[in-house]
């Protein structure tokens, strides 16, 4: 009779036990998404980042949350949208931008991880990481700084347009690596392939409409836009420029080219973004962002659109299309 009692004890715990932890909700992680342009001007990157993460079996609403802030390249945002994050409490911080941003997510928190999510700056050189096999912080993730990019551009650029020996650049103060590579990188460069570099500094969306007409009054062979988050962000008003001055331009990410831009040549992005997901599954599990070494990318791309080109009413030679890994018609 005890035993009997004694079984159907045991048996009702189990099932209490059972039932209660059958009730107990999945814990939801949740990231802190940190652009410094708007959701249409990064939508590739993000959605291939959330789609990456679905495929590791992280599904929005059950076992993960994004918050997504944008600043719209709008520099005076960024502390206050990266404080916003940390009171949320997310787990955390993927930060698409440069040395400001990533600077204003490090000063919100010394302890949720931060995952660089393709930068092309050097994160040692800017004082976020002790070092990129061991960054022994918080920061962590994917950088895209790579000295040969401007002068490889300017390279396909030339032999993309073989009559090519004046190239207009527009910047932005605002970005170092930029300006770095603007003074630096890219007049030696052009020096070594007979080209001339003239600069156009762009401080916001209202100097935009005196620069164009700046370019065309000094009418160079062709357009070349780096990275910064002002350039992102008013991505179509270079395009639709270059188009209506009939202007080849060489852009640093490939969506510009995707919507109307001549070329792009830099990290192959879709491998950039798997990149990313690796770092965010990796902390989520438990790894140490100080653990995790900071990477740079293996993988490059040659996008040419033709239907650009035909536009503007150049030809590619075939040798630059061979060249191509993926070709717009």
């Amino acid at each position: 009779m005890k035993s009997k009692l004694l079984f159907c004890l045991l048996i009702t715990v189990l099932l209490i036990t059972g039932s209660a932890q059958a009730q107990q909700p999945k814990k939801v992680s949740r990231i802190g998404y940190l652009a410094t342009s708007d959701p249409s001007s990064d939508s590739t990157r993000a959605e291939a980042i959330r789609l990456g993460l679905r495929e590791l079996g992280y599904v929005e609403g059950q076992n993960i949350g994004f918050e997504y802030r944008y600043a719209e390249g709008k520099l005076d945002r960024y502390p206050e949208l990266a404080a916003g994050l940390v009171r949320l409490k997310v787990d955390i911080i993927v930060v698409a931008g440069g040395s400001a941003m990533i600077r204003a997510a490090k000063n919100a928190t010394k302890t949720i991880p931060i995952v660089l999510a393709g930068v092309a700056i050097d994160p040692v050189e800017a004082g976020f990481v002790e070092s990129l096999a061991h960054p022994g912080g918080n920061i962590t993730g994917i950088t895209h700084l790579n000295r040969e990019l401007g002068g490889k551009r300017l390279e396909l650029l030339k032999d993309a347009i073989p009559k090519l020996t004046r190239v207009g650049v527009l910047y932005t103060p605002a970005t170092p690596g930029t300006v770095f590579d603007v003074r630096e990188v890219l007049p030696a460069s052009a020096r070594a392939l007979g080209l001339t570099i003239r600069a156009w500094e762009v401080r916001s969306t209202n100097d935009f409409e005196s620069v164009f007409a700046a370019i065309n009054r000094e009418r160079p062979d062709g357009l070349y836009v780096p990275p910064g988050a002002l350039m992102i962000t008013n991505q179509k008003l270079t395009i639709n420029f270059a188009l209506e001055s009939r202007l080849p331009s060489m852009y640093n990410n490939r969506e510009a080219v995707n919507a109307g831009g001549l070329m792009y040549y830099g990290t192959d992005e879709a491998n950039s973004y798997k990149r990313v997901v690796y770092f965010v599954d990796k902390i989520l599990k438990g790894t140490n962002p100080a653990d995790l070494p900071v990477e740079q990318p293996k993988k490059f791309e040659f996008v040419i659109n033709l239907k650009t080109a035909k536009q503007i009413g150049i030809t590619i030679p075939p040798n630059v299309l061979a060249r191509a890994d993926r070709v717009i018609r």
